[in-house]
């Protein structure tokens, strides 16, 4: 820019006519020294005069110059945001719509957390005291080891209504969340939390004692003071426990009311810090106990308190309502009535009704009665509140990894990506609360068919995180209570990697959805904006995967990301593929080609071309989207590139041995000790070749339905499906056939198998729906296709269902020896799309 800047100063020198060029110049000096008697003294003046004026500009300007260049620093391309207005400033997502979704439990990796959804946010959550092993301790953030019976939204709108139960060693909790916008509320209105506290007598320990302890609190992310009702609270004088005031809601209020004798306790804490708040109470309490021998807060709080943490002590059983009244500086806030609205009989019939729809809305989508039984239905309906009650708001900055070549400071290892928001579902509340990518693509399967406008909001959030190259960071780890999670190694994104771009599979699904007339008239208009918003950077993104992932061969793939120069890994991963330490080829190098990638893309190819001919728009030069699905769906170029004709079967291609093995290796370790690891060790030379792994990836085509319904590869493929002796068992299809070299085999000393054999319903979901169609298409194999998809569907329903009644939890994945729920829970994310398998919902791609 500076160059161009230069040049055009330039040319406007020269071209000025009120310049003298060097002609006339020296013609007026001329005619200066005839005209006095001093002869060169005033022209040489004049000369000087006009050097130094000259001279003036030139200094000028490069300061102006380094003064922009400072003020004005040049951004890396990779923290540069997608020139285009933003998605989520469409019209479609202001106004009654945001005021609409301004709270809730978007705070999913907490028991139960609300905020609302802007950075700084007045915040909302629940700790209490459990007993494990007959001590007590503090319950706030969802983990493995609190080691809880259940927990999880049985029922969840998305919107303003939700149910969750908690088992705790003996003690169930409840807490039921309801939202109301009437007349005198403040933006976004009021909402009102309902707990109910009651103990399994034949879990419970009764040396324990019969109370419980619940702890409720507020915190102000913005700094603003919060102010406790009174120094002794007490429900039967006053119902207020605080109150406060902020530009976005005006002035609020905080109460409590109960039936039950319960005493009520206080702390106040000013603190920038939000993600360890269970820290301050236990810190306070811990105090009372060495000062007074008590189990409850110090009733005092630190000068202009932004958090205000309530213990609320009963007897078990008791039942509290809390509810948050908005925008009571109004003339017509009604705050009482609005108190008695949210609260007693007025807030048990409001939920009552509210269950109610929820469970009328779960049978209209789904249609689940014709389908599965009463028992599957509720884990059905808990799949969907369980997804529904995971979405989360975030709010931060992604770290970007630098290259070397990048990083001119050593001590920089990673660039900032601008300030952005989140909205998103999250696929586990207790390890993986937060965004990803190729996750997010399977979430919206089910929750575009529940909610378009909250699923195009989500869709809207992450393209809006798109950057000018077009690529997004596949993992969201925004804000200090999602970093306060995670080991910094995992932190940085990488901006060559990219992941499987599932959206697509969900935006495929609501196109077709508004070709079949699914949609209003106004939901299609407002789809039909979204697109054509949405068009250029779904467009940039399709073009950065299909530039920045190909292969040296024309329509090969391969994911970037796979380490060539480790020693320490049996098989080196591939995480940006999603399937991560699923086997390729032994040696990471350019020759790859990966078979899932080459049909994600296509997948991709597809979905742009039919949103093309959806806007009627224009193909735009080397951006024919209809011309590389064609390429890309060739079955013969398929099949040149990946196609075994001995096997029967696709493969990836790469550099590859099977014969590779971890050993142990002495290492020095000085001071006359010795040490071991354990290495890779290759007994023979890869060589390009197909990789002959029998698993999930084999299946991509088939997943896609590339393979004619007449071919004698779809035969092939059904038999290596139903094969008991490869993928098949009775609890859905395992994601490596016991055959392979690599089957439950360690990738590392500590790195457990994964994708070597486990159950994954979302791949099992994907071939379901390839079974699916195969059963309705005419051909040879029509039949086979349909008792293959019939048994694999019962077994997967089946298992699911029965790991969720023994305990209490959808799982991650599942073992393909015994179907026990393994892994991560509670898995709210894609395990979710067996209520798809359940209602038969599949996709037409």
């Amino acid at each position: 820019m500076s160059g161009s800047g230069r040049t055009t100063a330039r040319s406007r020198v020269r071209s000025s006519s009120s310049e003298p060029d060097a002609d006339s110049l020296q013609e007026s000096i001329n005619r200066n020294r005839s005209r006095t008697k001093y002869g060169s003294s005033f022209p040489l003046f004049s000369i000087k005069v006009l050097l130094a004026f000259f001279a003036f500009f030139i200094i000028l300007f490069l300061i102006r110059h380094l003064v922009n260049s400072v003020s004005e620093p040049h951004i890396p391309r990779v923290i540069t945001p997608f020139p285009a207005p933003k998605i989520m400033d469409l019209p479609q997502f202001q106004g009654e719509h945001r005021e609409s979704l301004y709270w809730g439990t978007y705070r999913p990796h907490l028991y139960l957390g609300i905020r609302a959804r802007t950075p700084q946010s007045l915040m909302a959550g629940l700790m209490w005291i459990g007993v494990k092993d007959g001590s007590n301790h503090l319950r706030h953030v969802c983990r493995h080891e609190d080691e809880l019976s259940a927990y999880g939204w049985i029922k969840h709108n998305g919107r303003d209504y939700g149910n969750q139960v908690l088992v705790d060693h003996g003690m169930i909790l409840t807490t039921e969340f309801l939202k109301s916008k009437g007349d005198g509320s403040g933006y976004g209105g009021d909402w009102a939390v309902r707990i109910d506290v009651k103990i399994d007598k034949s879990k419970w320990n009764e040396e324990i004692g019969r109370g419980g302890q619940l702890f409720f609190y507020l915190a102000d992310e913005g700094g603003n003071v919060l102010d406790v009702g009174r120094e002794n609270l007490n429900i039967l004088e006053s119902s207020l426990l605080a109150s406060g005031s902020r530009t976005d809601i005006g002035d609020w209020q905080l109460h409590l009311k109960s039936k039950d004798d319960l005493k009520l306790h206080y702390s106040g804490f000013h603190t920038p810090h939000f993600h360890n708040l269970s820290d301050l109470a236990e810190e306070n309490l811990a105090s009372q106990i060495r000062k007074h021998a008590q189990l409850q807060l110090s009733d005092s709080s630190d000068d202009s308190p932004n958090v205000l943490v309530f213990q609320i002590t009963g007897g078990l059983p008791f039942t509290t309502d809390i509810v948050f009244i908005s925008g009571i500086d109004s003339e017509s806030s009604r705050v009482e009535e609005r108190i008695n609205g949210l609260t007693g009989a007025s807030l048990s019939n409001e939920l009552k009704y509210k269950e109610q729809a929820f469970d009328e809305k779960i049978e209209k989508i789904f249609n689940l009665a014709e389908k599965v039984d009463s028992e599957s239905i509720s884990v059905g309906e808990a799949a969907v509140g369980s997804l529904l009650g995971g979405i989360g708001y975030f709010y931060g900055q992604s770290k970007i990894a630098l290259s070397r070549t990048l990083n001119n400071r050593e001590h920089v290892a990673y660039l900032l990506y601008w300030p952005a928001e989140l909205y998103t579902a999250v696929p586990c509340r207790s390890i993986f609360p937060r965004g990803f990518l190729w996750d997010e693509g399977f979430h919206q399967l089910l929750i575009w068919r529940w909610d378009i406008h909250i699923s195009l909001d989500i869709i809207g959030h992450w393209l809006d995180l798109i950057n000018i190259d077009g690529w997004i960071p596949r993992e969201q780890i925004l804000g200090a209570e999602a970093l306060s999670r995670i080991p910094e190694e995992y932190v940085a994104q990488h901006p060559t990697n990219g992941n499987p771009p599932t959206m697509f599979l969900a935006l495929s699904g609501i196109i077709n959805a508004l070709k079949n007339n699914e949609f209003n008239a106004m939901d299609r208009s407002e789809i039909s904006l979204f697109l054509e918003s949405a068009f250029d950077r779904l467009e940039a993104w399709f073009q950065w995967l299909n530039i920045t992932q190909s292969g040296k061969q024309m329509s090969s793939y391969y994911w970037r990301g796979r380490d060539n120069k480790t020693t320490l890994q049996l098989n080196p991963q591939t995480l940006t593929s999603g399937l991560d330490d699923y086997p390729r080829a032994s040696h990471p190098s350019e020759d790859e080609r990966h078979l899932d990638l080459r049909c994600w893309v296509l997948l991709a190819a597809e979905c742009m071309h039919s949103i093309e001919k959806l806007l009627n728009k224009e193909t735009k030069p080397g951006k024919n989207y209809g011309t590389t699905a064609k390429l890309l769906s060739d079955h013969e170029l398929l099949n040149q590139w990946h196609f075994d004709d001995a096997y029967g079967a696709y493969f990836d291609f790469g550099n590859h041995t099977e014969k590779v093995r971890l050993i142990w290796k002495k290492l020095d370790a000085g001071h006359n000790l010795d040490a071991r690891q354990l290495v890779r060790e290759a007994l023979e030379r890869p060589v390009l070749r197909l990789v002959p792994q029998i698993g999930y990836v084999n299946f991509f085509p088939f997943m896609g339905r590339l393979i004619p319904s007449g071919s004698w590869i779809l035969e092939k493929q059904l038999e290596l499906i139903s094969n008991r002796s490869l993928l098949w068992t009775d609890y859905g299809l395992r994601s490596l056939a016991k055959t392979s070299s690599l089957y439950m085999k360690y990738n590392t000393e500590h790195e457990a198998p994964y994708w070597r054999g486990t159950i994954w319903i979302n791949m099992n979901y994907r071939v379901l729906s390839a079974l699916h169609h195969y059963s309705k298409e005419d051909g040879p194999y029509r039949d086979k296709a349909k008792a293959i998809y019939k048994e694999l569907r019962s077994n997967l329903i089946r298992n699911i269902v029965r790991n969720y009644q023994q305990t209490g939890f959808l799982w991650e994945q599942y073992d393909q020896i015994k179907g026990n729920g393994k892994g991560a829970h509670p898995f709210t994310g894609w395990t979710s799309v067996v209520v798809l398998i359940m209602a038969e919902a599949y996709d037409t791609i």
